[in-house]
């Protein structure tokens, strides 16, 4: 008997095939999922070098400031009169929302600075703020400017975290 080989055959449905293609999806998937998972961690990471970078530079605008005062005036000590450190900077930073209480400073977006006149502090409303941690609950960062006879500083209000990571 002959078989008639020009009739059309079906192949199985769950063929040794379709397994290999479910598998390689399967893979696809969880290596995609790790793959969003790193680069969420890796954006956090760049908030906070952002963060620290910022706080770097107006700590660093606030001792030129200083010294220039110092220069100016002489070898006196000089109580600096601006306390908002974002105007020493040459020129605002783009997330930079201006002066306004802490209240009003709820309501910004999320990756923006303010200055809080009321406390003289300025704040920082974490981008990412599943990272970001505040031993209060608050939705931003606080750090307060002092300082009456060097320059001034930038300290913490409290101790925040941001990825496991001190935020100061």
């Amino acid at each position: 008997m002959v078989k008639d080989r020009s009739a059309p055959q079906q192949a199985p449905l769950w063929g040794i095939s379709m397994v290999e293609w479910s598998l390689l999806a399967g893979v696809i998937v969880v290596l995609a999922l790790v793959f969003a998972r790193q680069v969420r961690v890796l954006q956090g990471q760049a908030e906070l070098a952002a963060v620290q970078s910022t706080l770097g530079a107006l700590r660093t605008a606030m001792v030129i400031d200083h010294l220039h005062k110092r220069v100016a005036v002489g070898n006196s000590s000089v109580a600096s009169m601006q306390r908002n450190p974002f105007e020493l900077l040459q020129r605002h930073l783009t997330n930079y929302r201006g002066e306004m209480t802490a209240v009003e400073a709820a309501l910004i977006p999320a990756g923006s600075w303010v200055f809080d006149s009321v406390c003289v502090c300025i704040g920082y409303r974490p981008l990412y703020a599943q990272w970001f941690y505040s031993p209060s609950d608050d939705v931003m960062a606080w750090f307060g400017v002092s300082g009456a006879l060097g320059p001034l500083q930038l300290t913490a209000k409290e101790a925040y975290l941001f990825q496991g990571q001190v935020m100061n």
